[in-house]
């Protein structure tokens, strides 16, 4: 990585207001707003979202995540005391053994035990991580994805304060692989009939799994950029969407990725393969900031991200950041709608 020296967090703040934050997601997915943005001449152009076919061309590759939202977020209480906590899951690292956010963490001590459900689901605390997180071993009988639907809700990110009618609309239409604590949103906007007409154009679909996990709910808390930890999530790429990725790149076709979940694992891959792409999978924390050198993906769709977030960083490190920020001022002037249930971005 060729690192660009001295940038700070606040370099990726902008002013957003508070009106602009999507609250709930449009009837129709595909009718959201479509920021495009060449990002080698800085042209910006304002379209609306299922016109994305039009900037995909046959031979390119779709890459898009099929991770699944859990019902991720669940409510117990603490049966020797009676004192309520809230259990956030976000990754499975073995067993029944889980990455979690409890709140409040204070209640949650090594050892502790938690109840859930009547007791349907039990839990003992096994370790403390920072920033309120726990180590959290679950017992129950049965399958716990099952107890986890029957117990848990959506986790919604946290500037969302609206209640979701339809869980369904915070699942892309191609969900597969139940495992996120959170959306991948970018995907949102497609529809299954839209996905079936950029088929037909002979455009290749392209899936791979990234569970989302802590990132989403962690704020970028140090001054200087490089100095930033980034979480950990779990990823795969199976052998034929490796070997399709490849046909595409052998014959000229473009990779764009659906969101910056699709992009972190096509350029850990690429990362760890000398800009190869082979099946793999694995757990990966790369942080992607201006100076980063791109191994692999050539475009992308992305939602509009949180002021001096990762996510900001990232996107800033294919367009330039004052490209993006300007991208950004313009969304913000065009009352765009901004975050998780927001309007999108197709960055070249």
């Amino acid at each position: 990585m060729a690192k660009v020296e001295h940038l700070t967090t606040e370099d990726f703040d902008y002013e957003l207001p508070q009106s602009l934050i999507a609250q709930t997601p449009l009837e129709k997915r595909d009718h959201s707003r479509l920021l495009v943005l060449n990002s080698k001449t800085d042209e910006m152009r304002d379209d609306i979202f299922y016109n994305i076919i039009d900037e995909l061309n046959p031979g390119d590759a779709l890459v898009m995540n099929d991770s699944r939202v859990m019902p991720a977020r669940i409510y117990g209480i603490k049966p020797d005391t009676g004192g309520h906590v809230e259990v956030l899951l976000l990754n499975n690292t073995q067993g029944d053994e889980w990455e979690t956010l409890v709140k409040p963490a204070k209640r949650a001590k090594v050892g502790t035990k938690l109840s859930f459900g009547d007791g349907q689901l039990t839990a003992t605390v096994t370790k403390e991580l920072e920033h309120g997180g726990r180590m959290i071993e679950f017992h129950y009988e049965g399958i716990f994805l099952e107890i986890l639907d029957r117990l848990g809700e959506m986790p919604l990110p946290p500037y969302i304060k609206e209640k979701l009618d339809d869980p369904e609309m915070y699942q892309t239409v191609y969900s597969r692989e139940v495992g996120s604590a959170a959306a991948p949103t970018a995907g949102l906007h497609f529809t299954k009939e839209l996905l079936q007409k950029i088929e037909e154009k002979g455009v290749k679909l392209v899936y791979l799994t990234l569970h989302v996990g802590l990132g989403t709910f962690r704020p970028v808390s140090v001054t200087n950029v490089e100095d930033h930890k980034m979480h950990s999530e779990f990823y795969r790429l199976d052998e034929k969407s490796a070997v399709t990725l490849n046909e595409v790149r052998k014959n000229g076709g473009r990779i764009v990725a659906v969101g910056t979940t699709s992009i972190r694992t096509l350029e850990t891959i690429g990362s760890k393969f000398n800009g190869e792409i082979k099946a793999d999978s694995g757990w990966t924390d790369i942080f992607i900031w201006p100076g980063y050198e791109w191994k692999v993906v050539q475009a992308f769709i992305t939602n509009f991200h949180l002021p001096k977030s990762t996510l900001v960083m990232l996107v800033a490190a294919f367009t330039g950041r004052e490209t993006i920020l300007n991208a950004y001022k313009h969304a913000v002037e065009e009352k765009y709608r901004f975050f998780s249930f927001g309007d999108a971005m197709f960055i070249k």
